[in-house]
C-alpha cells in the first residue's frame, strides 16, 4: 500500500514538472518570437521621429531600410514606397486538457496591420515631402 501511494505522488509531480515545463517552454518561445519582430518592426512612430524634410535618400535608407518600390514622378524625381503587412497571432492553450485528455484545447486570434509609408524626393535626392497611412484589421 505504501509503495503504491509513493509511486502515486511521484507520477502526480512529474506531470505538473511536465505541465510546467510545456508551460515555460511555450512562453519562452512566444517571447523570443516576439523580440525577434520588434527589432524589424516599422511603425508610425519611427516614420515620424526618423523621416523630416531636407533629408538625403542614404539618411533614408538607413532610417528605413531598402523601400518596397522605387518610381519617379512626372517631373522624374524619385519616390519610394514602403508597403508592410503583419500578421499577429495570440494563441492560448489548456495545459490542463492536454495532460487530462490527451488532446490540445485552445483559443487563437488574428489580426493584421498595414504601415504605408510615401516619401519623395527633390531634384537633390533631399526628402521634399513624405505621408504615411496605417491600418488595423
Amino acid at each position: 500500500m505504501k509503495a503504491k501511494f509513493i509511486l502515486l505522488v511521484l507520477f502526480f509531480f512529474l506531470g505538473l514538472l511536465m505541465v510546467w515545463s510545456i508551460g515555460c517552454s511555450a512562453d519562452y518561445h512566444a517571447g523570443k518570437v516576439q523580440k525577434g519582430l520588434q527589432g524589424d518592426k516599422m511603425t508610425v512612430g519611427t516614420v515620424q521621429r526618423e523621416i523630416k524634410v531636407g533629408m538625403s535618400s542614404a539618411e533614408v535608407a538607413e532610417a528605413l531600410g531598402s523601400p518596397n518600390i522605387v518610381t519617379t514622378d512626372e517631373q522624374r524625381r524619385e519616390v519610394w514606397v514602403y508597403d508592410k503587412i503583419a500578421t499577429d497571432v495570440a494563441a492560448s492553450k489548456g495545459y490542463w486538457t492536454l495532460l487530462l485528455l490527451g488532446q490540445e484545447a485552445g483559443s487563437a486570434s488574428k489580426s493584421q496591420r498595414t504601415l504605408t509609408i510615401i516619401i519623395k524626393f527633390d531634384e537633390d535626392k533631399k526628402v521634399r515631402d513624405f505621408a504615411y497611412h496605417t491600418s488595423r484589421f
